[in-house]
């Protein structure tokens, strides 16, 4: 079975804030932010997964976040997801 890692966008329940990330294990990770491990996200518990991409490719996927962490991708993001 292959290995994917996601690309993924959580956004705050208040839906005030979002942040991007890479991971391997979605549920994990989302449990990490939502307990306050992840020190960007601390303050704006609880978060949900707004999108989240698979990827069989560790490089693309790194390319695609650090691209949804630009501007322009910023604006895609909003506009597609």
């Amino acid at each position: 079975m292959p290995s994917f890692q996601y690309v993924y966008i959580l956004r705050s329940e208040c839906g005030e804030h979002h942040y991007v990330g890479c991971t391997k294990d979605l549920k994990k990770r989302l449990k990490k932010h939502n307990k306050g491990d992840v020190p960007h996200t601390a303050k704006h518990r609880p978060w949900y997964i707004q999108t989240a991409i698979a990827f069989s490719d560790i490089k693309k996927a790194a390319d695609f976040e650090r691209y949804l962490k630009s501007h322009s991708g910023r604006s895609f993001a909003s506009k597609h997801f």
